[in-house]
C-alpha cells in the first residue's frame, strides 16, 4: 500500500506541475499529463492496478522521451508502475474487495524437484 500511495502522488503531483508549468499547452503536453493523473488516482485506490501499473509505465516513458528537462524522475515513476502492474493489487485495494484477494503459496516447489508437499 505504500508503494501505491508513494507512486500515485508522485504521478499526481508530476501530472498537474505539467498541466500549469508550460504556458502553450498542446495535445502533446496535456495528453500525457491526463493519463498520469488518472492512473495515478487508479492505482492510488487501488482499481485495475496490473492495468493503470502498465498504463503508468508507458506514458512516463512517452513523457521521459518527448519532453525536455530531466527524465530521470519519469523513469523512475515509469520503474514504480512496471513494478506495481507486477505486484498487482494489496489486501487494502478496491480489487480486493471487489475480486477477492489472490496469494500464490509456492512453498512446497522451493524444497526441491521431487519433494512431496507437507
Amino acid at each position: 500500500m505504500l508503494l501505491r500511495l508513494c507512486a500515485s502522488v508522485f504521478l499526481i503531483h508530476y501530472a498537474i506541475a505539467g498541466l500549469f508549468a508550460s504556458p502553450n499547452l498542446g495535445p502533446a503536453t496535456v495528453i500525457p499529463d491526463l493519463i498520469t493523473a488518472v492512473a495515478g488516482i487508479s492505482l492510488l485506490a487501488g482499481w485495475w492496478t496490473p492495468i493503470a501499473g502498465t498504463v503508468v509505465a508507458v506514458t512516463e516513458l512517452w513523457i521521459a522521451f518527448s519532453q525536455t528537462g530531466d527524465p530521470w524522475a519519469h523513469i523512475g515513476l515509469a520503474a514504480l508502475g512496471a513494478g506495481l502492474a507486477m505486484i498487482g493489487p494489496g489486501a487494502w485495494s478496491v480489487d480486493a474487495r471487489l475480486f477477492g484477494r489472490k496469494r500464490l503459496d509456492i512453498g512446497h516447489r522451493a524444497k526441491g524437484r521431487h519433494s512431496t508437499p507437507p
